[in-house]
C-alpha cells in the first residue's frame, strides 16, 4: 500500500507531536498537527484525512469527547493514544469508536504497524460487496449499501458491527469462533484478547433491542463463540 494517506496528528505535547509528524513524513505520510481538540474539529470541517491519531489527555474538551464529536462528523478511522494502560480504558475507547488503542510511550514500529493495519482494515470494509441481502428473521443485511433493518426501521452500525453482523448472517446456523471473527474481521491473528469481539457484539444486542425488545438474534455458544440464535 502507498504511504500517501493523509493523516491528523491531535497532540498537544508540541515535541511529541513534533516527532511524530517527522516519523510519518519519513514513511511518506502526509501530515497536519492539531494541539487541542477544538483547533482538531475545525481542521475536520475544513480538510479530509484518511486517518487521526488522538491523544486522550487534551487541555480544554478531553480525547473522549473529542472522539464522539468526529464520529458524529465522520466515518474515520482513529487511533486513541494514551498513558492509560488499564483494559477498562481501552475497552471504554474500543465502546465509544476508536479502532484501535496504543499506550505511551510507544515503540516508532508499533506506531507505523498499528496504523498500516486500522488503514488496511478501513478500505477494505469500504470496498463495496456485489449486491446482495442478507435476512434473518425481520433483520434484513444489504451488503452493497451496507445498511441494517429490522422491519423497516434502519439500524445505524459502525464498521466492525457491520463486518461482524455480515460474518455471522452469511452462514446463520454456524458457530464462529472469537479466533474466526477476529482473523475475519480484524484480518489479523488472534492472540486470545476477546474484549473488542464482546463490545460490538453487546453493542449489536443493544440496537437490535431498541428495535425490537421481543426478538433475540445474536447467540453466545458457551465455550466456542457466536452463532445467529434461531
Amino acid at each position: 500500500m502507498k504511504n500517501e494517506s493523509k493523516i491528523l496528528i491531535i497532540e498537544d505535547d508540541m515535541l511529541l507531536n513534533d516527532m511524530t509528524k517527522r516519523l510519518l513524513t519519513q514513511h511518506g505520510y502526509c501530515t497536519t498537527s492539531a494541539y487541542s481538540g477544538s483547533e482538531a474539529l475545525l481542521l475536520i470541517e475544513r480538510s479530509s484525512f484518511d486517518l487521526i491519531l488522538l491523544d486522550l489527555m487534551l487541555p480544554g474538551i478531553p480525547g473522549e469527547i473529542v472522539l464522539e464529536k468526529i464520529k458524529n462528523i465522520i466515518d474515520i478511522p482513529i487511533i486513541g493514544v494514551s498513558a492509560k494502560t488499564d483494559i477498562d480504558s481501552k475497552v471504554n475507547l474500543i465502546r465509544n469508536g476508536a479502532d484501535d488503542y496504543i499506550t505511551k510511550p510507544f515503540d516508532n514500529q508499533e506506531l507505523l504497524v498499528r496504523i498500516e493495519a486500522v488503514l488496511r482494515r478501513f478500505q477494505k470494509s469500504t470496498t463495496p460487496n456485489n449486491s446482495k441481502i442478507l435476512r434473518f428473521k425481520d433483520l434484513s443485511l444489504d451488503t452493497e449499501a451496507m445498511e441494517a433493518k429490522i422491519r423497516n426501521t434502519p439500524i445505524t452500525l459502525t464498521r466492525y458491527e457491520y463486518l461482524i453482523l455480515q460474518l455471522l448472517m452469511s452462514s446463520p446456523s454456524k458457530v464462529f469462533t472469537k479466533n474466526n471473527i477476529f482473523e475475519s474481521v480484524w484480518n489479523e491473528n488472534f492472540i486470545g484478547d476477546d474484549n473488542a469481539i464482546n463490545v460490538h457484539i453487546g453493542n449489536l444486542r443493544k440496537k437490535f433491542a431498541k428495535v425490537n425488545p421481543e426478538e433475540k438474534y445474536i447467540q453466545t455458544v458457551w465455550g466456542l463463540g457466536f452463532k445467529m440464535q434461531g
